[in-house]
């Protein structure tokens, strides 16, 4: 399958890749006809999805399988009313009718609206609101029931709710038995162009109001370059990423590179992470290929890896957030597999990796995925020298042309769009350096990097150093003000369970003198504030402009105490009999 869209399939390397990589785009491609359809007929009986959950359940469907539940998913949806441009919110967890429904809405020419379960009522009247959302397909948890009944009155354009059980509300559709007894699908003469919106996240919101990021239907092929170029993938493999369908990483690594190349996705549903668990799965399932965040290897190194067979095992990427050094160094200590970072954002693919071939320079993004025109920009856009830090743009010099993979807008929002596409790139608003290899090596977005006494320091580094110390479990490093300096390091920790006690000045001295040692001295936290948790979004990154805007505060408050004390003693020396 991957041969349609590939010239070349044997790179023989970062160069060769670089010279020989390009994907060959269909005219009106759909990822439902052309991909999922098409191994239907070449190949009906090819495992393409491997579900369980941690009760023990187990699902198998074939690609025979998958074009027969989406065609009824699509029908269903046809019987609602949803076609071509239609906008729908899958809040689905892990479950396995994700799949059926996204494939089904492409099939349509609709828009898929992947969302997560931890959504609240208002989060959820906002994207309605935003995105006029005319149905919501819903795991049929109590919680997110919930929340969707008490947002409903304040959705005017919200038509359908629709649950996947057990239990089915009163005024929700049973989507099991809806595709059960749906009428023979009908195909869409025309669902699509290449251009159509296909796929609708909203970010995260690290830095403000979450933003639609809009994707057209050539975005699956972009992820070409995901499956087999950085999870190093065949067909057969068995592949698990560990995401809930709601965040953009299930796309990277659930779907639609992965089914291009053939290989099976693995999907293990659960609601709470427990490392020594998901060690048995990958285990019993002989899972060849895994991708996950940094924190979730840093739970798992802690477990012990010898009581596990991972022997089918071959390779592991990892991505959501930058990698920390140590847990490279543990990982490939433990199993013998290098960690092979990789980085992108919800508005495009991968952009830079660790792909086969290379070596892995720990805590190193690695290069960029030639399918970008990518580079490290001063602020006037001219390419950054060797080690010197600059934004991390990508190239596109015709604005009505643009690198496959990349977000076609923000939704109904031209000016946002225009602030990150301008001058003929694209401003991702993260900040690295390049290595004398052409690595990168991330620093941190552009608004998080500190300028301390002259040094322009990356909220990154430091708090790798910081993490490396026991006591700690977390950790966000942000700018205070300062007089003398303009800006100092303040390191906001949360403990391990050990040291809670510990807490105090001492404990203070002992991570400052810890990270001068590890890192540059002038780098280390002047500032060190111990708290229970970190703000973060809810697909869990830390919101370091909320600590700013906590200090922020707290340094008014402050300010406004002393102008309150020194007025008082202003006022009782000037009493009468006073002098």
């Amino acid at each position: 399958m991957v041969e349609r869209f590939l010239d070349h399939t044997d790179f023989n390397g970062y160069d060769g890749l670089v010279k020989n990589f390009k994907v060959k785009v269909p005219d009106n491609f759909n990822f439902g006809y052309d991909v999922v359809d098409a191994w239907a007929a070449e190949e009906p009986g090819r495992e393409a999805l491997l579900w369980t959950d941690e009760h023990g359940g187990e699902r198998r469907f074939t690609f025979g399988e998958l074009k027969d539940y989406t065609d009824r998913t699509a029908a269903f949806f046809q019987s609602l009313g949803i076609g071509k441009g239609d906008r729908v919110m899958l809040m689905l967890k892990r479950r396995y009718q994700f799949w059926f429904s996204i494939v089904a809405l492409h099939k349509l020419g609709a828009v898929a609206i992947p969302a997560t379960h931890l959504l609240t009522e208002e989060d959820i009247e906002y994207r309605c609101g935003k995105a006029h959302i005319k149905a919501i397909i819903a795991a049929g948890d109590e919680i997110i029931i919930n929340h969707v009944e008490k947002a409903r009155p304040h959705c005017p354009t919200l038509e359908w709710l629709v649950s996947t059980g057990p239990d089915v509300p009163v005024g929700w559709l049973d989507f099991n038995a809806g595709i059960e007894c749906a009428p023979s699908f009908v195909r869409p003469e025309h669902p699509n162009d290449n251009s159509d919106v296909m796929l609708l996240y909203f970010t995260s919101g690290t830095s403000g109001e979450p933003k639609m990021v809009a994707h057209d239907f050539t975005y699956p092929l972009g992820h070409i370059a995901t499956a087999y170029c950085w999870h190093n993938l065949r067909k057969g493999d068995l592949h698990l990423t560990l995401a809930d369908t709601g965040w953009g990483k299930a796309v990277w690594g659930k779907l639609y590179g992965q089914w291009i190349v053939g290989a099976d996705v693995f999907v293990y549903d659960f609601d709470k992470f427990v490392p020594a668990d998901l060690l048995r799965m990958m285990e019993k399932y002989r899972i060849n290929s895994f991708c996950a965040p940094p924190t979730v290897f840093r739970f798992m190194i802690r477990e012990d890896i010898s009581k596990y067979d991972l022997s089918a095992l071959r390779y592991c990427t990892i991505a959501g957030e930058a990698l920390n050094p140590s847990v490279f160094e543990r990982w490939k200590e433990l199993t013998g597999i290098s960690l092979m970072e990789g980085f992108g954002q919800t508005e495009t693919t991968l952009t830079v990796g660790n792909f086969p071939g290379m070596i892995p320079k720990p805590g190193s993004m690695g290069k960029p995925n030639p399918q970008y025109d990518i580079y490290i920009a001063r602020n006037d856009g001219s390419p950054s020298p060797v080690g010197e830090q600059g934004e991390i743009v990508i190239s596109v010099p015709d604005g009505k042309w643009k690198p496959l993979g990349l977000f076609k807008e923000y939704l109904d929002d031209p000016e946002l769009t225009g602030f990150a596409w301008h001058d003929g790139l694209y401003h991702t608003g993260d900040v690295a350096w390049c290595d004398e290899d052409g690595y990168f090596w991330f620093v941190g977005r552009k608004d998080d990097v500190i300028k301390s006494s002259g040094y322009r320091i990356g909220p990154f580094e430091v708090e790798s150093a910081c993490l490396t110390h026991p006591a700690v479990v977390e950790c966000a490093i942000t700018a205070v003000p300062d007089e003398v300096r303009g800006q100092v390091v303040k390191a906001t920790i949360v403990l391990a369970r050990d040291y809670v006690k510990k807490a105090g000045p001492e404990l203070v001295r002992e991570i400052q003198n810890h990270v001068k040692r590890v890192t540059a001295p002038y780098k280390y936290p002047r500032v060190v504030e111990f708290v229970n948790e970190l703000p973060k979004t809810i697909s869990g990154k830390i919101r370091r402009v909320a600590i700013r805007a906590s200090d922020a505060v707290n340094r008014a408050a402050g300010s406004v105490k002393k102008a309150s004390e020194a007025k008082s003693r202003n006022s009782r020396r000037l009493r009468p009999g006073h002098c």
